[in-house]
C-alpha cells in the first residue's frame, strides 16, 4: 500500500480542462472561470494547485506582465499560467 498523498488532484485536473479550453490564464481568472464550472474552491486552492503544477511540469508560465500605477508601488506583476509538457486534458469542457 502507497503511504502519503496521492500525485494528481482533481482542482488541478479541472484547471487543466479550463486552461486546455481557454488557453491561458492568470490566477484570479482562472479561479473565476473554476467557480462558474465546478464547485466552488478557495482560491488559496487554486494558487496551491497551480504552483504545484508548476513543480510537476502541468503548468508553466507564459508571461509576467507589469501593469499599472498602484498605492503600494508603480507595478504589479501579473503571471499568465499555460499548459505545461506534462499536462493531460480530457477534453470533458468544450
Amino acid at each position: 500500500m502507497n503511504r502519503g498523498r496521492p500525485l494528481g488532484s482533481e482542482v488541478r485536473q479541472n484547471i487543466i480542462e479550463l486552461l486546455f479550453v481557454k488557453g491561458k490564464g492568470y490566477g484570479y481568472q482562472i479561479h473565476k472561470w473554476y467557480i462558474k464550472q465546478f464547485p466552488a474552491v478557495s482560491q488559496r486552492v487554486i494558487y496551491y494547485n497551480l504552483k504545484k503544477g508548476l513543480e510537476t511540469n502541468e503548468f508553466q508560465v507564459e508571461t509576467v506582465k507589469t501593469i499599472g500605477e498602484f498605492s503600494w508601488g508603480s507595478s504589479s506583476e501579473r503571471n499568465y499560467f499555460k499548459l505545461g509538457k506534462k499536462a493531460k486534458p480530457s477534453g470533458k469542457l468544450k
